[in-house]
């Protein structure tokens, strides 16, 4: 007996609450640390206590008082608190997440036979890869290049990461592009956690209990890739998200609209974390999210016209000069309501998926918008077009719309 749909439905839910929960204790507990390095008081010079720098935090009515320091001889504070299982408990329920939807569940797709004609186990297989092969790519040019030439590790990242983009983009279901590079990132901000940061930190109580003071070098060293997940954590978030906005992966240039909000979201953490040495952070934020907002703008406005809206256009030859409700209502059966039905023929994502159903002339008629949207301009439904809605459909549907989308005789 198979988990089945309603089993893969819970563990998604599930696994999928775990996962919020987790990433916002984590990505928090990132954020703040970063803020108070870069809030810290150096001590007076002289001072021979190891402290590196101190601050003071007001929060839920009280003084906290906060210390940065190299310990200096002072041994080893206990309890010593360790920041880990936020890091592990996000990956390990984002993991069970594409199992369950993408890979095994069948909750959403991810192959596109419009992008390329894979069927789902080489799909997944791609998926596989652009996970733990931009994990594998990270870790070898971290450890084996970055140490000695670090720009030169820079650039081969960014080329490595553009590359992924465009193989994903270009291969799998758009959506499924978009989230699988999101936890790719994911998975190398987990990797430099548990096979960085957290050994490191191991080195580092060692190095305390043996010689009475921190390594600098081991310190060094897990608070480089704990910048490179500072980084990551606003391009992640996007990502995460995108599922929900199909001119985004749906559009032109899909892989584009990826890079602006990676950049975009690397960008602003950057204008953010250097806001305390750099007068003018305001102003370059507001370039940023300006020139993101408008290149967004105009990569997710660049397919939104109805091909073949207007009679006479190409690819209209055929298609009558007024489609009649009962014309569009045939397709939208056909190709529609075999999920959007109280009662649905496929129930891979359940009764109705988002609630909408096309049973009556009424339904149709409240979802004129997202019709158009959806199955004529970016073309993302049917999913994956698994019920085989034809281009002509697609131009009928779209004219019915155009010419006011009637539902009366």
């Amino acid at each position: 007996m198979g988990i089945g749909p309603r089993g893969f439905e819970l563990i998604d839910l599930v696994a999928r609450w775990i996962h919020v929960i987790a990433a916002i204790m984590w990505v928090g507990n990132s954020m703040l640390f970063n803020w108070m390095d870069r809030t810290l008081v150096k001590p007076a010079p002289g001072d021979t206590t190891g402290t590196i720098g101190t601050t003071w935090l007001l929060h839920s009515g009280a003084f906290y008082h906060v210390e940065k320091t190299a310990l200096g001889g002072r041994g080893l504070p206990s309890p010593l608190h360790w920041f880990k299982w936020q890091a592990y408990t996000t990956w390990l329920s984002g993991a069970m997440l594409l199992v369950a939807v993408y890979w095994v569940g069948g909750r959403a797709a991810m192959e596109d036979s419009g992008v390329a004609r894979l069927t789902h186990g080489q799909a997944v297989a791609l998926g596989m890869f652009i996970v733990f092969g931009g994990v594998a790519v990270y870790e070898l040019v971290q450890r084996a290049i970055a140490p000695r030439a670090p720009r030169v590790a820079e650039v081969l990242l960014g080329l490595g990461f553009v590359a992924m983009v465009i193989v994903a983009t270009r291969m799998l279901n758009g959506r499924a592009a978009f989230l699988h590079i999101g936890a790719m990132l994911a998975s190398i901000m987990a990797g430099n956690v548990a096979m960085t940061i957290v050994p490191s930190q191991r080195e580092l109580v060692k190095s305390v209990n043996s010689s009475g003071s921190a390594d600098p070098v081991i310190s060094a060293r897990a608070k480089r890739v704990s910048i490179h997940n500072n980084y990551f954590t606003f391009p992640v978030i996007v990502l995460m998200v995108s599922g929900h906005f199909p001119s985004l992966y749906a559009g032109r240039a899909p892989w584009a609209s990826l890079l602006v909000l990676v950049i975009a979201g690397a960008a602003v953490r950057h204008v953010l974390n250097t806001r305390f040495s750099f007068a003018a952070w305001r102003v370059v934020l507001g370039a940023v999210l300006v020139a993101a907002t408008v290149a967004l703008y105009v990569l997710m406005t660049l397919p939104a016209r109805v091909v073949g809206a207007a009679v006479g256009a190409p690819g209209e030859e055929g298609l009558p000069a007024v489609v009649t409700f009962a014309e569009a209502r045939r397709v939208i059966d056909r190709r529609c309501a075999a999920c959007h039905s109280m009662t649905p023929s496929d129930l891979s994502f359940g009764a109705a998926p988002a609630g909408v159903m096309f049973d009556t002339p009424e339904q149709i008629a409240s979802h004129l918008g997202r019709i158009r949207e959806r199955a004529v301009v970016t073309r993302t439904m049917p999913l994956v077009n698994k019920t085989n809605m034809t281009e002509r459909e697609r131009l009928l549907i779209g004219r019915w719309i155009e010419q006011g989308g009637k539902t009366a005789p």
